[in-house]
């Protein structure tokens, strides 16, 4: 399942460090890269659009629609992808107050303004089209809660949005008026629309209108009610569903809880999560407690067919039969949902599912936990929930050829198809764990954050649906049992391929004026972060491991820790994606890393062309 973690563990801040001012403008340096500090919009390679002064409702909508791909921009996907409905209200409440200079107005054509201007406020009877103002408002400065002005934007812009409406490539929840509307739109009517909203001057007295300050010809502009997956006190049953995170491998972005259809990448192929809500055609409605344990258990499906090892059936061996029977009742009490299960994409011969009977004599072995005498009760408790329901070897072992690795194995791996390095978490080297005291990991475990770290990547998902639901008591089990297995004496790193000292030297010139550009504000000069909001780089020890796939994906595709109880509104790191080469990348990455006292190993700007592009996830 997915659960790798990306810990940017940084080293111990000193008391010197720089303080931040707690506000959303600070908290929100994700957005103003693209959007401009005052959320004005800007052109870079492409246009980024203005977000000051629209509705809140409105952009609450667009930032959902973001996390749940019902609108798809890599960059926006991945920023708000672990951001929860409370924080991104505060967003839109956030752009919505704000009020910075307009553009001037561009010009068009006489003869295409002037089709624009009558489509856009008279409408056309004939095809049932309403005018624009209708809803917009007139001049069209939009109205709340949730429709938008059209003034400040680029006629470009427009066209590509009312262009994506036409055709079906942008999706909005229910009532999707603007979908309807653009289908009945040639592209000429198209151009003209948008070349006309391009004239229109705006200035701050471009605001909204009131809620129902016009009677609408349609039903739009609606906030849909939000919810939380998660309530407030969960049964026995849900409470170890959540320790075992099966939240985030079968349920979709957007789709209802537990329905399955998650892609799960593989070295193999691609395998989908099932359906486990108790829709008895298509999930587990017809399973009983027995069937339910045998998967858990034996790694068997309800007509004995053998699971395929991305369930993370030799970790959930380990689970007890109470425990089995609590999440299954559990389950039962889910919303029944008819989603029928997608058939696996796996090579040959893998896509043969016979072949797992001699996988399993190989690799598998049931058995439940059982307590170790010699350790403390709350050490056992922490390597039941490591081992068996939190499965962190699935992400934090290495696997051999055939896939296969051991449950008491976090020596580390390569995440296939993702891109992202589990570090070692048996490596203080990699991880510094052995620096870090209970607390401080419990703490990280928890909520994200801590004083030396910030979860990324897919470790995010981990967080907001699992690890931040844990009691107290069970996060410093887990962070006690993971301390134990640090290693202190380890083998030396792999051999990278390295840039010449030649190269090396023009790179850390680079590297420097970059780092000074984009990275000091946050991260200090002297790389020391300010505590408890942006990591330090200074004896980072993710940023020193040999594989530096993590920081060069972080510099890329920059983003938010997840939204959780203890940290619901985290500072975003931008992306640098679009304004940064594959050689500054590179360079930045080696600067990084071979300062202030850092002593790793630059980074070729092959290694970071590898990895550029956002993460799925």
């Amino acid at each position: 399942m997915k659960g790798a973690s990306v810990l940017f563990a940084a080293a111990l801040l000193t008391t010197e460090a720089a303080a931040v001012e707690d506000t959303l403008e600070q908290r929100l340096k994700a957005c103003a890269v693209c959007h401009g500090e005052r959320g004005e919009g800007l052109t870079k390679s492409e246009y980024y659009p203005r977000l000051a002064g629209k509705p809140a409702g409105y952009l609450f909508n667009q930032l959902v629609a973001f996390r749940e791909l019902k609108r798809r921009n890599p960059i926006m996907n991945y920023l708000v992808a672990h951001l929860s409905d409370d924080y991104l209200r505060e967003i839109g409440e956030y752009y919505e107050r704000l009020d910075p200079p307009y553009p001037p107005p561009a010009r068009a054509p006489a003869q295409v303004a002037a089709r624009g201007q009558t489509l856009a406020t008279k409408g056309d009877s004939a095809r049932d089209l309403p005018a624009c103002t209708a809803c917009h408002g007139n001049p069209p400065h939009g109205m709340q809660p949730a429709i938008p002005g059209l003034v400040g934007l680029t006629s470009q812009y427009i066209a590509s949005q009312m262009g994506a409406w036409r055709i079906g490539q942008r999706e909005a929840f229910e009532p999707d008026c603007m979908r309807e509307i653009a289908s009945r739109l040639t592209p000429e009517d198209i151009a003209a629309i948008s070349a006309w909203l391009g004239t229109l001057p705006a200035s701050h007295n471009s605001r909204p209108l009131p809620a129902g300050a016009r009677p609408l010809p349609m039903k739009c502009g609606v906030v849909p009610p939000r919810g939380d997956e998660h309530s407030a006190q969960p049964t026995p049953g849900q409470y170890l569903a959540r320790a075992a995170n099966c939240y985030s491998c079968h349920t979709m972005r957007g789709g209802a809880p537990y329905a399955g259809g998650v892609p799960i990448h593989t070295p193999f192929g691609t395998v989908f999560s099932p359906n486990i809500t108790p829709d008895r055609e298509t999930g587990i409605g017809a399973w009983s407690a027995e069937d339910f344990w045998n998967a858990l258990h034996n790694g068997k499906s309800k007509d004995g067919s053998n699971l395929y090892p991305a369930f993370p059936f030799p970790n959930y061996t380990r689970i007890t039969r109470e425990d089995a029977d609590a999440m299954y009742a559990y389950f039962r009490t889910v919303k029944p949902v008819r989603h029928a299960n997608q058939p696996h994409e796996l090579r040959f011969p893998y896509n043969h599912r016979s072949l797992m009977t001699l996988w399993r004599l190989l690799y598998f072995r049931s058995g439940v936990h059982k307590d170790d005498a010699k350790q403390s009760r709350e050490w056992n408790r922490g390597a039941y929930l490591v081992q068996g329901l939190g499965h962190c070897s699935a992400c934090h072992a290495s696997r051999n050829v055939l896939g296969a690795a051991t449950t008491n194995d976090y020596s580390g791996g390569l995440l296939p198809a993702q891109n992202w390095y589990a570090p070692a978490l048996s490596s203080d080297r990699e991880t510094s764990l052995g620096k870090w005291s209970v607390d401080e990991l419990s703490a990280f475990l928890t909520s994200g954050v801590s004083q030396r770290a910030a979860a990324y990547g897919p470790m995010s998902a981990v967080i907001q649906h699992s690890l931040q639901h844990l009691t107290p008591d069970d996060a410093r089990a887990m962070a006690t049992y993971l301390k134990a297995q640090v290693q202190t004496t380890e083998s030396e790193p792999t051999t990278q391929v390295r840039p010449s000292a030649a190269q090396v030297e023009q790179m850390m010139k680079r590297g420097a004026s970059i780092y000074e550009r984009h990275c000091a504000e946050c991260h200090q000069r002297n790389g020391q972060g300010i505590a408890g909001v942006y990591p330090g780089l200074a004896g980072n020890t993710s940023i020193l491991m040999d594989m530096a796939i993590n920081p060069i994906r972080m510099v890329y595709a920059g983003g938010f820790p997840p939204s959780t109880a203890r940290n619901p509104r985290p500072f975003g790191m931008p992306p640098f994606y679009q304004d940064l080469s594959d050689y500054d990348v590179a360079s930045v990455v080696s600067f990084i890393r071979r300062s202030w006292g850092n002593a790793a190993g630059a980074v070729s700007q092959a290694e970071a062309a590898r990895l550029r592009g956002i993460p799925a996830d």
